[in-house]
């Protein structure tokens, strides 16, 4: 039997309600217990501001285990500004080296913050949390306590070597987002899937050809889509003469774009005729694209969860026969640069559509296909 709310819970939750449309779905009723009063007119004021809902969302799920976690480990919510004894303290249990916690159990997280961050579900896996992670939270919880108007320790040199340290007392590999790219050949095994008629296939086939053929859009991105942002563009003439349907995606503010900008990709062929066989199917003619749909095969209203593309992604990978564990939803982004390098794209277009900023990062997919292809690999 659940507990009943408190006055203060129930007024954090309609504090919640008004920014609903940017926060993880289904998470209100626990966000409403862990979070404080100035904790929510924080992210009100935050979503007062403009700031980017994907932003808003990360700072949101990093806020709740920041307070879960000051509330396990100390019995307190998280003060502000946080003490430079408490960061080092979130260090010291998020970044240790297993070897030593075998002989000293009092090193790295302690037995009981760890059953309670589990028991809430807001720890996981086992072991030492990713450098990047850690980094990330400390920013955000840094972001915070500017946004309060108040100054924060967090650039302390005890605190920045603090990091150092335990990060090198414990490399760890860098992992992609996704094992192994979703190139084209694992993409035509994936839509292969997709060959009934049913709404389930038609709405995956176009989720999978509109991610991948958009430059590898992001999850996130994917799932928020709407018929608003699509505009029909003139046909284009194939090769052999024929006209291929066009249509234009306008993105708006991106992860990677400026506040103002509106990031514009393209759409040319297959990918725009199995998104118009969806929409056609579903009968959308405003709001999300991208829907659930439930076992009777009834579309919602709502827009798909970000995680439900991976999900997808996932299904349709075990479907084909291969490993799950390899591909995720960022498997289509990365596949895309890495098709593109191997079909001789230029980097420059290829990354107008992917609209990655970073040349860098973009570029690491072409030097892979490079390498892989190139003579310096074929020597037997």
């Amino acid at each position: 039997m659940s507990k009943p709310s408190s006055p203060s819970i129930e007024k954090r939750t309609e504090g919640l309600d008004t920014i609903a449309a940017v926060l993880p779905i289904g998470r209100r009723d626990k966000l409403a217990e862990l979070l404080t009063d100035q904790d929510v007119e924080t992210l009100r004021h935050l979503v007062n501001t403009g700031m980017g809902e994907n932003t808003l969302r990360a700072l949101t799920s990093d806020l709740a285990y920041l307070e879960a976690w000051s509330l396990a480990a100390v019995g307190s919510p998280l003060p502000w500004p946080a003490p430079e004894a408490l960061l080092l303290k979130f260090v010291a249990h998020h970044l240790w080296d297993p070897a030593k916690r075998e002989g000293d159990p009092n090193h790295g997280m302690p037995d009981d913050v760890d059953r309670a961050l589990r028991n809430v579900g807001f720890l996981r896996s086992t072991g030492p949390h990713a450098p990047d992670t850690v980094r990330r939270r400390l920013a955000n919880w840094s972001t915070l306590t500017k946004w309060r108007g108040l100054d924060g320790a967090f650039a302390s040199p005890a605190l920045r070597s603090a990091i150092r340290l335990s990060v090198r007392a414990v490399p760890r590999p860098r992992r992609r987002k996704s094992a192994r790219a979703v190139t084209s050949d694992v993409l035509a095994k994936l839509l292969a899937t997709c060959s009934t008629d049913s709404l389930r296939d038609i709405r995956d086939r176009a989720i999978l050809m509109v991610a991948f053929a958009s430059g590898g859009r992001r999850r996130s991105e994917v799932a928020g889509l709407r018929k608003e942002q699509l505009t029909v563009e003139p046909p284009v003439k194939a090769e052999d003469g024929s006209a291929l349907p066009s249509l234009s995606i306008h993105l708006g503010r991106t992860k990677t774009s400026g506040a103002e900008k509106d990031e514009v990709v393209y759409l040319t062929g297959q990918p725009v005729e199995a998104l118009n066989a969806w929409l056609v199917a579903a009968k959308i003619d405003g709001g999300s694209v991208f829907r659930g749909i439930d076992r009777w095969g009834n579309v919602s209203r709502r827009a798909l969860d970000p995680k439900a593309v991976n999900d997808i992604v996932k299904s349709r990978v075990a479907m084909a026969g291969l490993d799950a564990g390899e591909f995720s939803a960022h498997g289509l982004r990365s596949g895309y640069l890495t098709e593109a390098a191997s079909r001789g794209i230029p980097l420059p277009e290829a990354m107008e559509q992917s609209r990655h900023r970073s040349v860098q990062q973009a570029s690491s997919y072409y030097n892979s296909a490079a390498r892989r292809t190139g003579k310096a690999a074929r020597m037997l």
